[in-house]
């Protein structure tokens, strides 16, 4: 009987095969599910990260810009260091450093679709540089929007509060320096071909 069943051979079962299969499937299944959830937390914290700076952007900004309103404009610049740097409080209809006052509504409209599209891609984000650098540019957008909107001479015609000028070089206040700084590592962070989804690409 032994050496029947070796010259015939084992029979195949495609059920034990169909069974390997479908639990293989399954392994992958329960891999795909664990790694969601793994992400999930880290994501949900990247976004925290984001919101926060923003919100430190924004805040500097406005309380600066306050103080500055209350204490400095319609009075003499404060220097700082010499004629390098002073506090002068001015208001400014264009867009950052001065640029393009004759466009103060459509800048308004730049700002409002930066900070959407900013805020929709934070449901994809995982890297947590990608999360400064938008945070900056959130809060920087924020700053200046808030401005655009409540300041005259109008809604969506306010002129921006600046006050820091260096010496031979344009006015700008803290929310331009948020969004040249997330601009600037936005650029780097791209150079080096990380992703705001946490994958690193090399062309």
């Amino acid at each position: 009987m032994a050496e029947a069943e070796r010259i015939i051979g084992t029979p195949e079962t495609p059920d034990a095969d169909r069974d390997g299969q479908d639990r293989t499937g399954l392994d992958r299944a329960d891999a795909q599910v664990a790694e969601a959830a793994a992400e999930a937390p880290r994501g949900k914290r990247r976004v925290a990260v984001l919101f926060a700076v923003a919100v430190v952007a924004y805040a500097l900004d406005l309380i600066s810009k306050m103080i500055v309103v209350a204490e400095l404009e319609h009075h003499e610049p404060i220097e700082i260091v010499g004629d390098w740097l002073r506090f002068e409080a001015i208001r400014n209809a264009g867009a950052a450093f001065g640029f393009g006052e004759a466009f103060t509504v459509i800048f308004t409209v730049i700002a409002a679709a930066v900070i959407v599209v900013i805020v929709r891609l934070a449901r994809k984000l995982y890297s947590l540089p990608w999360a400064i650098a938008l945070g900056l540019l959130l809060g920087g957008a924020l700053g200046n929007l808030t401005d655009r909107i409540f300041r005259s001479p109008g809604v969506f015609r306010g002129a921006v509060v600046d006050f820091i000028a260096p010496k031979g070089f344009a006015v700008f206040n803290l929310a331009d320096s948020a969004i040249v700084c997330g601009g600037v590592l936005i650029v780097l962070l791209s150079f080096r071909g990380l992703d705001p989804d946490g994958t690193v690409h090399k062309d």
